[in-house]
């Protein structure tokens, strides 16, 4: 008897499954946008940046520079678990794509809270960004990041406008070897001459610093860095 129910069920089942109308699945749009979807969800719709000091703006970038950094993840040259694992399959072409789209967009700066600093820390921050340290061979970040520290196409990024925690933790991971690129690697460097001291304070003045009204990267060739950054081709 129990045989025989359960053979009923089984074609109960069955015959529920082969007459019920398929329902087809709604459509994905097959757009930029909705491809890119993993990298907005940490970086904001628009690449504005996400909710907290560690995913960093990549709205208006150079394009240059995005792609450099993607390549870099891929290569194995820089380290975040998530970030490796997003970029492992893609072609060149298509961060390029990426990178081209994110540099694109022109959205507003969001304030970030910066940390209790002591008024000498920032006065040593602002000379790090403005003057540098020669004593230290530490040059201005203004050198290379434009006088307005918005960055210089084709790759290199803007400062103005970043989270205290995400400047500090990527001057900190080029001391540690987790972020690097190509030789020669001028932030490395760089880094490597920081004290601790000098990270927290050069990443506090950063990070409090007004955006100016036009934050776009300066053009190419417009400033001559005391250093030559590596640059991945292709």
């Amino acid at each position: 008897m129990r045989r025989l129910f359960h053979g009923l069920l089984v074609a109960a089942a069955v015959l529920c499954a082969t007459s019920a109308p398929a329902v087809d699945a709604p459509a994905v749009p097959d757009t930029l946008a909705q491809r890119i979807a993993a990298c907005t969800s940490c970086h904001g719709e628009h690449g504005e940046g996400g909710d907290n000091g560690f995913n960093p703006r990549l709205a208006g970038k150079p394009a240059g520079y995005l792609h450099r950094q993607m390549q870099d993840f891929q290569r194995g040259l820089r380290h975040y678990d998530i970030m490796e694992y997003m970029v492992a399959p893609l072609t060149d072409a298509y961060m390029r794509e990426i990178a081209e789209y994110f540099a694109s967009q022109d959205v507003p700066y969001a304030p970030h809270p910066v940390p209790p600093t002591t008024p000498a820390a920032m006065a040593r921050g602002e000379r790090l960004a403005t003057q540098g340290d020669p004593s230290r061979g530490v040059p201005a970040c203004m050198a290379c990041h434009g006088p307005n520290l918005t960055g210089v196409q084709p790759d290199t990024p803007g400062l103005v406008g970043l989270p205290y925690d995400y400047i500090s933790a990527q001057l900190g991971a080029w001391r540690t070897d987790t972020r690097s690129t190509v030789a020669p690697d001028c932030m490395a460097t760089i880094a490597g001459r920081l004290s601790d001291s000098d990270i927290s304070a050069v990443a506090a003045w950063l990070a409090q610093r007004p955006v100016p009204a036009d934050a776009h990267a300066e053009p190419a060739g417009s400033v001559k860095p005391p250093l030559h950054c590596g640059v991945l081709g292709g």
